[in-house]
Formats: C-alpha cells, structure tokens, sequence
C-alpha cells in the first residue's frame, strides 16, 4: 500500500480556509508588541496608537508587499474578518482582566504550538506572494523573490519604520543592516519558491510547501526548546563567504608576505626600506651636485 504523500501535502496546504493558523499568528504577533518595554502603559494612554501598531505588526507583511507593487497600502483594511480577529486578540491580550491571556500564554506548550502555526502561515504568504507577483511580471524572478520575502518577513520592516516615527528606532535593529534569522529563511523560502514556479525546480508546490514547513517548524521548536537563538544560517553563510570573498583576503595576505622576506642569515631584508638622510650625507651629495 502506498502512502498517500500528494494527497496529504494538497489537504495541508488547503488548511489556509479554517482561522487557527490565523489566530495563531496573530497571537504571537500581539504578544511580541505587549513584550516591548511601555507596550502596556500606551495601550491604556493611546489605545488608537497600540491597536494601529498591533495592525503593522499582524500585516505589515501584505502592506509592504503593496508598496513595492504600488498597490494601496491600506488595501489590507478591506478584509473585515481578518481585520476584526486581530483587533479581538488586540484587545484581550492588552486589556484582559488579570492579564489571563499573558498568563496562559507564558506556558511553553502553548508558545510551541502558537509558534509553529504562524510558521505554516509564513510558508503560505511566501507562496501567495511569488503568486501575486507573478501576475504582474510573468518572468521577473527578482521581483517574485522580493515580494515573497515582503509577504513572509516584512512585518519586521514596517515596525521599523513606525518606530522610526515614534523616535524609538534603533540602528542595531534594522533590518536593512542586520537581518535577522526570520528574515533570511524567509529569503531562502522565497527563492526556492520562485525556482519552483518558474518550473527551475522539479518538485509540486504542494511538496515544497509540506517540506518548507516543517523545516521552519522544526527550526523554530528547536531554537525555542534550546533557548537558543544562534541556531542560524552561520555555517552556510561562512562557507558561502569564504567561497565568494574569502579569495581577497588571502590575496591580501599574500601580499603582505611579499612585502616582509627573511634575508639568507634568517633576518628581516630591509632593503626595500628607504634609508633616512643624515645631514651631512645631504651635505656631500650636494657638493657633488655643484
């Protein structure tokens, strides 16, 4: 009897229709907000502001997808039932009574669970993302790859810009500069994504998402379950360094070994060296000038 892969990878990736796996993201999405130093106190001072945050940090994948497509920004604001769950675990998780939401949350089987159902949602805005781009530039693989990776990780961009604007930014989390772990699976899914559509990959899509996903799972659990963030991409990106740049570096040092070379006795040559002028050496040589 042979195991039904396609069918169970096609029944996974239809399972975008039932809300968990949206609840889920947005749980883990309004509960990275309320873990900011003074989330809790501008929610009851500036509720506007805390709930407008909440939604940059729920969409701001989609909206910054939008802006690259110049598309309305606020075009995310037209699907009523997304926009009134979010703003539901908005309004529990900052204004419950007893803070029993936070509460329940801080159990780690259910961070596992919450964090491993907005990773099947990364996988799916990747490819939604790939799709739509793909309906504007039918061969522009960069523009699908950035989209995708906009869809997944650009939520991290938009906070960034509305700290900016609150004066809470801070360069050593841009990013544009230091790109965190999120962001670069993501990158890598929206690459491989991009392969697959094009038909550069010779695997279904539905294969590709079932395997995607349970990579990002399996990293995501680990790395919560080590309590270690340094489960990264970091041996990849040295070989892939090393491989591309690391030839300066060794051309660099050959240079400068070229520059010192030890004379026959096992001293440094200093022949290369220019030797200073003394004062009557100047005098000599300009009175064999005269």
């Amino acid at each position: 009897m042979e195991f039904p892969w396609d069918e169970l990878t096609l029944a996974f990736s239809r399972t975008s229709m039932f809300p968990f796996f949206d609840i889920a993201h947005y749980l883990v999405s309004v509960m990275a907000l309320k873990q900011r130093p003074g989330a809790a106190t501008v929610a009851w001072k500036n509720p506007v502001s805390s709930w407008f945050t909440a939604m940059l940090h729920c969409f701001g994948g989609g909206i910054l997808s939008c802006i690259l497509l110049a598309e309305p920004p606020l075009r995310f604001l037209t699907n009523h039932t997304n926009i009134l769950l979010a703003s539901s675990i908005w309004y529990i998780v900052f204004f419950c009574p007893c803070d029993l939401v936070s509460q329940g949350y801080s159990f780690l089987p259910v961070q596992l669970l919450a964090a491993g159902m907005k990773e099947v949602t990364r996988t799916w805005k990747i490819v939604g993302g790939v799709t739509h781009a793909n309906s504007y530039y039918s061969d522009g693989w960069i523009v699908m790859i950035a989209i995708g990776w906009a869809r997944g990780a650009g939520g991290a961009v938009i906070t960034a810009c509305e700290q900016l604007l609150k004066g809470d930014w801070k360069p050593e989390g841009d990013e544009w500069l230091k790109m965190s772990f999120p962001s670069k699976i993501t990158l890598m899914g929206s690459i491989i994504f991009t392969f697959q559509h094009t038909k550069h990959l010779a695997i279904s899509k539905h294969n590709l998402m079932f395997l995607y996903t349970i990579f990002l799972v399996t990293i995501k659990v680990t790395m919560m379950l080590t309590k270690n963030s340094a489960v990264t991409l970091a041996p990849f990106e040295g070989t892939l360094s090393r491989m591309l740049f690391g030839w300066q570096q060794q051309f660099s040092s050959c240079e400068r070994k070229s520059e010192v070379k030890p004379s026959s006795n096992g001293a440094v040559s200093t022949s290369s060296k220019p030797v200073p002028e003394t004062p009557d050496s100047a005098k000599k040589h300009a009175k064999k000038e005269d």
